[in-house]
């Protein structure tokens, strides 16, 4: 296969890949707030899954990302690739909320010093949506996913919160051994 045919050929697949990657982050992202929501107590998982609407959370991005004088930029995702991302948030809060005491579980036992309760709702949310890809969704790779993780992170938590993610699920990748790929 000639150079050119080689970079025709990959060329769709990366960019497949890319698409997919935005996806799952700003599945990550729904799922992150949705679990945060949860996790403060003010509703039910049924009550977060049917009020959570994701075209709110792409609104807001763009109110963010332009000043009002100017025009908002168009959106980076159309509103199928939104509702795709919409879905796998809700499979990861679903599975985190069905598995949560196993989750709990192992982040209690990697987190030396630190009990579950006393860390903040963020850490403690984007560590539980961790430990559940890494665990229970083995087509994503890990690296992916710790990567993912800290991102979250230092996004929505403190100055600390990517080094203290980081730490933990380093270690828990180091302790357990979960089905898939590393990169």
């Amino acid at each position: 296969m000639s150079r050119e045919v080689e970079s025709e050929v990959v060329q769709p697949v990366e960019a497949e890949r890319e698409r997919a990657a935005g996806k799952r982050r700003r599945g990550r992202e729904m799922a992150l707030q949705m679990l945060y929501q949860l996790d403060m107590g003010e509703s039910t998982l049924q009550q977060v899954l049917h009020h959570f609407d994701p075209t709110d959370m792409v609104l807001a991005e763009r109110e963010a990302d332009s000043p009002s004088e100017l025009p908002a930029p168009p959106p980076t995702f159309n509103l199928g690739t939104v509702k795709e991302a919409h879905e796998y948030a809700r499979r990861l809060v679903e599975g985190t909320m069905a598995r949560l005491d196993e989750l709990d579980g192992m982040i209690r036992e990697q987190a030396d010093n630190w009990r579950l309760e006393r860390m903040s709702a963020v850490d403690r949310n984007v560590l539980r949506l961790a430990v559940f890809e890494l665990a229970f969704e083995s087509d994503v790779p890990k690296r992916v996913v710790l990567d993912e993780g800290i991102e979250l992170a230092k996004r929505f938590g403190s100055d600390q919160s990517g080094r203290f993610v980081n730490g933990i699920l380093d270690g828990l990748l180091k302790k357990h051994h979960f089905a898939g790929r590393m990169s």
